[in-house]
C-alpha cells in the first residue's frame, strides 16, 4: 500500500490545478455577464468607419473605469488608454470599433436595426458583421483583467482603440496623428480577429504573412461611342474591357512564380446606358493582394502594359490608352513575429489546452494592423485568430448540413460567452507572460 501512495502522491501533484490560473479561471467567469452586456450594447448599436463617436467614448469610459490614462479624438474617433505599472515594457493591444454598411439578417434578438446616413447621403443598415465588436469586448476585457493581476507583471499598457479599419485607414490616421511621437513607442504589439471558421473555445496562430497586401486599383477605358447597329463606326470599349479582365487572369498563372501568392479580382466593371448604344467609356475597379513587394511590383507593371497593348490593338491613340490609377497609399502585408507567436502559443496551450489551440494558414484578406508594425521603428506585432464558431454551427458543418457564414456576412455571428471568455484568457496571459520576458 505504501508503495502505491509514493507513486500516486506525484501524479496528484502533477494533475493538481495551478492555484493561479485557477483564480483566474473563476475571475474570468466573474466577468461573464458584464462582458455579455457590453458586446450585446456594442452589437446593437454599430457606427460605420470615420463615425465611431459613441463607440469610442463608450470604449475611453471603460478604461477610465478601471484606472486608465486616456486621450480621446486621436486620428479620427481613435483612443489611446495608457496604464503605467513600473519598469518594464511598452506593449500594444489594438482593437478596431467600426462596423459594415449592411443590413443584419440573424435573426437574432439583440441583432442590429441601426440604420446609418453615409457621406454621400445613402442610408444603408448597419452591422458587425467582422467580429469587431468582439475584438472591442475581450479588449476590454483584458484590460480589466490586466488591472486585476497588476501585481503579476511590470510595464506600460498600450490599449488603441482603431477607427476605421474596414476601409483600410485607421491605423495610418492614427499613426500620422503622432502615435509613436506623443506615447511611448511599443516593444511588441498585438491583436486578434474573429475567425469564422475555428470553433468557439479554440484559437489559431500562424508564423509570418497570415494577410496579405491590400490595395484598390481603378481602370478608365476610353473608346469612341456609336450606335449599337453600327458598331463599325465605333472603338468599343466594352469590348476593350472585357479583352482586359480576360488577359489580367494571365498575369498570375503566367508571369509569377508558382510558388508566390496573389490574387487579382475585377470586381466591379460599369460602362453604358443603354440596350443599343455603345459608350465612350467603361471603368474597372480591382483588388490586389500579395505578400512579396516584388510580386506586388510586377504586377502593377503586368497591368499597366496588357492595358496599353490592348487599346494599341483596338485602333486607340496613345493619348486614348487607358487611365490607371494605383493607389498612392496600400495596406501592408501582416507579418507575424516567430517569436511572439512561440510565445502566445505556449501561452494557449497551458491555460486553454493543446487540443483547443491550431495552426491557421495564411489568408488573402486584408488587415491594417500591420501598420503599427511597419513604421521605421520596426515594431514586432502579432495577431491571432479567434475562434467564434458557435457548437450548433459547427456541428451542422461538420455534418455536411451547412456552410459557415464568412465574415461580412448578414448571418455571421459569434457563440458569445465562448469567445469571450477564450480572448480574455489568452490575450491576459499572453500579455503577462510578454511583460516578463
Amino acid at each position: 500500500m505504501i508503495r502505491y501512495i509514493i507513486y500516486i502522491i506525484p501524479l496528484l501533484l502533477i494533475f493538481s490545478f495551478n492555484p493561479i490560473n485557477n483564480k483566474f479561471e473563476n475571475y474570468v467567469e466573474t466577468e461573464i455577464p458584464y462582458l455579455k452586456e457590453l458586446y450585446i450594447d456594442i452589437h446593437k448599436n454599430p457606427e460605420i468607419s470615420l463615425m465611431e463617436k459613441e463607440t469610442s467614448i463608450k470604449l475611453a469610459n471603460e478604461l477610465r473605469k478601471v484606472g486608465f490614462d486616456v486621450e480621446e479624438n486621436f486620428g479620427g474617433y481613435g483612443i489611446v488608454g495608457i496604464l503605467k505599472n513600473g519598469e518594464g515594457p511598452t506593449i500594444l493591444y489594438r482593437t478596431d470599433m467600426d462596423a459594415l454598411p449592411m443590413e443584419e439578417k440573424t435573426g437574432l434578438p439583440y441583432a442590429s436595426k441601426v440604420k446609418t446616413k453615409t457621406f454621400d447621403g445613402n442610408e444603408v443598415g448597419t452591422m458587425h458583421s467582422c467580429g469587431h465588436d468582439m475584438h472591442m469586448t475581450v479588449w476590454t476585457g483584458t484590460a480589466r483583467a490586466m488591472v486585476e493581476r497588476k501585481n503579476e507583471w511590470s510595464g506600460t499598457m498600450m490599449m488603441i482603440g482603431q477607427p476605421a479599419e474596414e476601409i483600410g485607414a485607421g491605423a495610418a490616421m492614427m499613426l500620422k496623428a503622432g502615435l509613436y511621437e506623443e506615447f511611448p513607442i511599443p516593444d511588441y504589439g498585438i491583436a486578434l480577429h474573429a475567425s469564422p471558421t475555428i470553433p468557439s473555445g479554440k484559437v489559431g496562430f500562424g508564423k509570418g504573412y497570415i494577410m496579405a497586401n491590400t490595395e484598390s486599383v481603378d481602370i478608365k477605358i476610353f473608346g469612341q461611342g456609336s450606335h449599337g447597329a453600327a458598331p463599325h463606326m465605333s472603338i468599343d470599349p466594352i469590348v476593350t474591357a472585357s479583352m482586359i479582365v480576360m488577359e489580367l487572369q494571365t498575369i498570375v498563372s503566367r508571369n509569377l512564380n508558382p510558388l508566390d501568392d496573389a490574387v487579382i479580382t475585377v470586381g466591379s466593371i460599369k460602362g453604358g446606358t443603354k440596350h443599343n448604344i455603345i459608350p465612350d467609356e467603361v471603368n474597372l475597379q480591382l483588388t490586389i493582394r500579395t505578400y512579396k513587394d516584388e510580386v506586388r511590383n510586377l504586377i502593377h507593371k503586368r497591368i499597366k502594359e496588357i492595358c496599353n497593348g490592348v487599346a494599341a490593338s483596338m485602333g486607340l491613340d496613345e493619348s486614348r490608352w487607358p487611365k490607371i490609377i494605383m493607389p498612392e497609399q496600400y495596406t501592408p502585408a501582416n507579418y507575424n513575429d516567430e517569436l511572439l507567436i512561440d510565445i502566445m502559443t505556449n501561452v494557449s496551450n497551458s491555460i486553454i489546452g493543446e487540443e483547443n489551440v491550431v495552426t491557421a494558414e495564411p489568408q488573402m484578406v486584408g488587415e491594417d494592423f500591420a501598420r503599427y508594425g511597419s513604421t521605421k521603428e520596426n515594431i514586432p506585432t502579432a495577431m491571432y485568430w479567434l475562434g467564434t464558431v458557435p457548437k450548433e454551427r459547427m456541428d451542422k458543418y461538420n455534418s455536411g448540413e451547412y456552410a459557415l457564414p464568412a465574415l461580412h456576412s448578414p448571418f455571421y455571428y459569434p457563440d458569445i460567452e465562448n469567445s469571450i471568455r477564450t480572448g480574455v484568457k489568452v490575450s491576459t496571459e499572453s500579455l503577462i507572460k510578454l511583460f516578463n520576458m
